[in-house]
């Protein structure tokens, strides 16, 4: 695999994508994305939501690799290698519009107003899509998505809004996170840079904007594969503070074993910033961290151990703080020993820990105990009784750890590998102009 990785001969077949979740910002109901299959639960209704989409099925035919809800959870939208952008509404799951991408498909937002949605390629370039409903709650399709912004055939790993809407943040395997300001008229694209937030020595992985109650403008947090939790003012640029997991994981109890790769993968924080969880891949387990934005101070809480084998990849947290989800899973992975699997763990009585100055442990629950997560599982593993889980959760978080160096890590090829790819590129670019 290391010999792939570095000259880039990295079979599509081979691929594997990690577990996906996000959760309705009233918490209404939860999305799990796993390969190209898409699964919803609706809390309210204690039941699985079908999802309807007229034009597609499945809806997605190739790897999801994002999904959001928008800030007012009327919408969701997914997308991913089949280079499709799917927008639903949440009150019918239902497809009011798809989107087609010239490349696959990397990261998505939602603006604050519901008006836009944006979404990066895998060439580093960031589209625009405006939405109208007509009276029967369909979108328009007389345009095309537009360009926004770039980065420079740098892939995008991260897409969010600020708070406020004035902001657009974003986030490169480069290195480098962007504040773009957000223009009255996007569609004619986004040319005023804000800031560059630069410190970061590896990837970063993930995004999320905080807004603490005693201060006037909003924070940006970030997570790396330099094993770092990074608090700016994406205002002014300025790095208030950094958070080194990696050191921290060193001095963990040997029961929590510590294995090479240290990389942030996901961090989820409540909206006033009291509360920080952040996924690291070596760990199994979720890091707890607080963020003190006047004293310019964010720090590690507690280390949250789950169990042996199990590498988060994707987080999502309650508003009323009393659940943080922490999904694990992987697809196409029958190489080792297993299709597809996920597992999903709950930490409940989060606000009980937040209020305990000494930081007792949260409650765990298993699937079985979790709100419709049993339910929303049990369509991902083949069987509605898995007894023997043990190898195929060995294998998942594999496939797990090769996933994440794969869409994060930069391929290095050979010059004679890039002149290769640059004469087809070409060649098809010829082709596409003589039709």
């Amino acid at each position: 695999m290391e010999e792939e990785v570095h000259t880039g001969e990295i079979n599509r077949e081979a691929e594997v994508a990690p577990a996906l979740i996000a959760v309705h910002p009233l918490e209404r109901s939860i999305a799990l994305a796993l390969g190209y299959e898409l699964r919803v639960f609706d809390f309210e209704m204690d039941c699985a939501v079908p999802l309807t989409d007229e034009a597609y099925s499945p809806c997605h035919s190739d790897a999801i690799r994002a999904i959001c809800f928008g800030a007012n959870g009327r919408l969701f939208v997914s997308a991913g290698d089949d280079k499709l952008v799917k927008i639903w509404r949440t009150d019918t799951w239902h497809c009011i519009r798809t989107v087609c991408s010239d490349k696959r498909v990397s990261a998505v937002a939602i603006s604050h107003d519901g008006l836009f949605v944006t979404f990066a390629d895998k060439f580093g370039v960031v589209w625009i899509e405006r939405l109208e409903e007509d009276d029967q709650g369909q979108a328009s399709v007389d345009k095309k998505a537009v360009p926004l912004l770039g980065h420079y055939c740098s892939i995008i790993t991260c897409l969010k809004f600020s708070p406020d809407g004035k902001f657009i943040a974003t986030a490169d395997r480069d290195f480098k996170i962007r504040i773009t300001i957000f223009p009255k008229g996007p569609l004619k694209g986004s040319h005023e840079i804000q800031n560059f937030c630069l410190g970061h020595t590896d990837f970063v992985s993930c995004l999320t904007f905080i807004c603490p109650l005693d201060c006037h403008q909003s924070f940006l947090l970030s997570g790396s594969g330099d094993a770092t939790v990074r608090l700016w003012d994406h205002v002014s640029g300025q790095l208030l503070d950094t958070c080194d997991v990696g050191e921290k994981a060193g001095l963990l109890d040997s029961k929590e074993k510590v294995e090479d790769s240290l990389a942030v993968t996901d961090i989820n924080a409540l909206p006033d910033g009291s509360f920080v969880a952040a996924a690291i891949q070596g760990l199994h387990g979720v890091m707890i961290l607080k963020c003190d934005v006047p004293a310019r101070r964010l720090f590690i809480a507690k280390f949250v151990f789950v169990e042996e084998c199990f590498v988060p990849t994707s987080l999502g947290l309650s508003s009323s703080a009393k659940l943080l989800w922490v999904v694990m899973g992987a697809s196409n992975v029958s190489k080792l020993g297993v299709s597809k699997m996920a597992q999903l763990r709950v930490l409940s009585d989060l606000d009980k820990f937040l209020s305990n100055e000494h930081g007792d442990y949260p409650v765990i629950l298993k699937d079985k105990d979790m709100p419709g997560g049993e339910k929303l599982l049990l369509q991902f593993q083949g069987s509605d009784h898995v007894t023997k889980q043990d190898a195929a959760l060995a294998a998942t978080a594999t496939a797990v750890k090769v996933a994440m160096q794969n869409l994060l890590t930069k391929k290095q090829y050979s010059l004679e590998k890039r002149d290769f790819r640059k004469r087809d590129r070409n060649d098809r670019k010829f082709k596409k102009q003589q039709f």
